[in-house]
């Protein structure tokens, strides 16, 4: 399977400047950036730089950041489950991961994390893939932004919207060991209809599995 990638751009005024959105981007154009030493989410900011710059050269990588100038202060990552996931079972080249969201204190809550979704999709190459994002509450700032849980899962879910992600059941373990955790799914229009099946096993893998071990007996 071919990763095709068409970059789209968009600009959009917040109380703390104006921001650009735009990608997916190259290794090579995320290295004349500045990489806010803000975001921090998941790793020291020079190492998520450092991590973002190998996703951008994947084949099916994408990064899409948003900036002022030259300083990024947001960004969203997309590439293949890692491969000690269970998402990455059955190897399937048309299944992608939304794999990291942040933006910096300042400019949350001015709808960059949205954009930034909704910059992700006008790509129409997007229509080929099906992309999870796989949600815990363990991850998330519930202390920066003082919401409850439910309130963080309502916000989430509104965030993720934006980009067509809709919430989606499976018997996922880690998942499944809190009710707020949930399966974010997006089924793009041209994604053949045996991918579909095969990930809908793969939402059901414990399922699949007991099943094969009865019918082995």
């Amino acid at each position: 399977m071919e990763h095709l990638k068409t970059p789209h751009a968009v600009t959009q005024d917040t109380k703390s400047g104006t921001v650009t959105i735009e990608g997916p981007i190259t290794a090579e154009k995320l290295n004349t950036y500045h990489f806010h030493e803000q975001l921090t989410a998941f790793r020291p900011a020079d190492k998520q730089f450092e991590a973002l710059v190998k996703i951008a050269d994947f084949p099916e990588g994408r990064i899409i950041i948003a900036r002022t100038n030259d300083t990024i202060i947001g960004y969203v990552t997309y590439l293949h489950p890692d491969p000690l996931e269970r998402w990455s079972e059955f190897n399937m080249e048309d299944l992608i991961e939304l794999g990291a969201i942040e933006v910096i204190p300042q400019f949350r809550g001015s709808g960059i994390a949205s954009q930034l979704l909704e910059v992700s999709m006008m790509d129409d190459y997007m229509e080929n893939y099906i992309i999870i994002s796989t949600e815990y509450y363990w991850h998330w700032d519930l202390d920066g932004t003082r919401l409850s849980i439910w309130d963080y899962r309502k916000v989430m879910e509104k965030m993720m919207a934006a980009g067509g992600l809709t919430p989606a059941p499976t018997d996922d373990p880690e998942i499944i060991s809190h009710p707020a955790n949930c399966l974010m799914v997006r089924i793009g229009k041209t994604v053949p209809e045996e991918s579909v099946n095969r990930f809908d096993k793969l939402r059901f893998l414990q399922r699949h599995q007991y099943r094969n071990m009865r019918e082995g007996f």
